[in-house]
């Protein structure tokens, strides 16, 4: 995993000295159909058939959640809703207006922990670029 160093102020000590962090790099991103192609070579069924049960998942997981059912993926992980809301002195106050946001949690189970245990990190290096005005040209004969 590539990562690149960031200088950040602590939160909690907003005076304090700024440290280097390493934050996670992002080097590129993965459609569902990629994805589905990449699950079929290691199968039997067609990217097509993984392509439509990854469609039908997503499409199906908000009903399931939005009833407050933890989704339980084996030991890949699990889904939950959290909500947030502001608060007040007797519940009689409360109404539904008052929760402010529904986040979607998920805890990885013990196969994608497993897998994680194996990573190994690398320092993220941009490429330099010349400016113009460095370029060389390449004499003509």
């Amino acid at each position: 995993m590539k990562y690149r160093l960031v200088q950040k102020r602590n939160p909690q000590d907003p005076e304090g000295p700024r440290k280097w962090y390493a934050n996670a790099v992002n080097v590129g991103k993965m459609d569902m159909k990629d994805f589905a192609r990449e699950i079929a070579g290691r199968s039997s069924l067609t990217w097509g058939d993984i392509e439509n049960v990854l469609n039908n998942f997503v499409e199906e997981l908000p009903t399931f959640l939005k009833l407050g059912i933890s989704l339980k993926l084996g030991e890949f992980g699990t889904l939950r809703l959290s909500i947030s809301s502001e608060g007040v002195e007797k519940p009689k106050d409360f109404d539904t207006s008052m929760i402010k946001k529904v986040r979607v949690i998920f805890t990885p189970g013990s196969l994608l922990l497993d897998a994680l245990d194996t990573i190994t990190f690398e320092e993220f290096e941009l490429l330099a670029v010349p400016d113009e005005e460095e370029e060389t040209e390449t004499p003509q004969a």
